[in-house]
């Protein structure tokens, strides 16, 4: 049986909740009139490149049923690309497909579609199966990811990404999420990714946990995670901070990737950012958040960037403790 956390303990370490997340921050410093460009991955692609941020290159978009037919077309010269859903969100309907080998389109995990099954797969995000709310929705068709070599022990069939919490344009927190087979290739915790505290100061691993749990290597590479260092950090940082300029969202989930030609990219944003971050940090978001509220405006972002990575610096080793409770 789950040993739970009492709550006084949970407020000891600074944990917040949904109810405090969704009243106190998303309510306050989140205009809702802001969600599209969040919301909409084709929308937050198109800011993103206004703003010179670098994201996946986009092969095509399918918007009605008719285009759907013409999805072989557009996917021929490309030998692996990534279906998504625009307005999806915690991962449902990503399809990623690494290879193709003749008419056989071959997942991560050596499972392997035809062109049938990916018209089936394309037809069911239109209908909205995978949206917010189930309303129609666009398929988006981007390139693969030619992650950084350097992580590939710390994951398993898929792109690590990076998940950074920015507010008022402060990182706060951040991870990494590391896929596995029991995530299918996908870096999301519900599905079983691992999850990586990151320290904010220097970009070094300080906590590992899958399905809530703690872990100091991965399930499936039995990499240990304490050597977990990811470079050019600070220009990681940086490039998340500035979403907040971009999109004028004050409490902003940022995804990352690193891809080994361009560096840096920005997978997607998120107005609702879930809080397993704390248990992957194994400490709360309140002290960290109530800081920054004490900030003034306009500061720049190299400034706030600096500011955080002095604040919320964490002993860089992997920390054998755990919180007890989901959050």
């Amino acid at each position: 049986m789950k040993n739970w956390t009492m709550p006084s303990k949970l407020r000891a370490k600074g944990i917040i909740g949904m109810n405090r997340r969704n009243i106190r921050y998303i309510g306050r410093y989140n205009d809702r009139k802001l969600y599209p460009l969040v919301d909409d991955k084709l929308q937050t692609k198109l800011v993103a490149q206004e703003y010179g941020i670098a994201t996946p290159q986009l092969i095509g978009t399918v918007t009605t049923q008719f285009g759907v037919k013409h999805i072989a077309e557009m996917l021929a010269g490309h030998n692996g690309f990534v279906i998504k859903p625009a307005k999806g969100s915690g991962g449902k309907g990503i399809l990623v497909i690494e290879r193709v080998e003749g008419k056989h389109f071959i997942k991560p995990s050596g499972a392997e579609l035809d062109i049938k099954d990916i018209e089936r797969h394309v037809s069911n995000i239109l209908s909205g199966l995978y949206s917010l709310g189930g309303a129609p929705d666009v398929a988006l068709v981007e390139a693969l990811i030619n992650f950084d070599t350097s992580f590939a022990a710390y994951s398993y069939e898929g792109v690590p990404d990076i998940r950074v919490i920015v507010f008022k344009g402060y990182p706060v927190m951040a991870m990494m999420r590391l896929s596995t087979a029991a995530s299918d290739g996908k870096a999301n915790l519900h599905q079983g990714a691992v999850g990586v505290g990151i320290d904010i100061a220097s970009g070094r691993a300080v906590r590992g946990v899958q399905f809530d749990r703690p872990r100091t290597d991965h399930p499936d590479t039995g990499h240990e995670l304490a050597s977990l260092h990811i470079t050019g950090w600070d220009t990681l940082l940086e490039l998340a901070s500035s979403c907040y300029e971009m999109t004028g969202l004050g409490y902003l989930g940022t995804d990352m990737v690193l891809d080994r030609d361009h560096g840096p990219m920005l997978l997607e944003l998120n107005a609702r950012p879930g809080l397993a971050i704390q248990m992957a940090n194994g400490e709360g978001l309140r002290e960290r958040l109530e800081l920054i509220e004490q900030q003034p405006e306009g500061v720049p972002v190299a400034e706030r960037v600096a500011f955080a990575q002095h604040e919320f610096a964490r002993q860089g080793e992997l920390q054998s403790d755990a919180l007890e409770a989901v959050v």
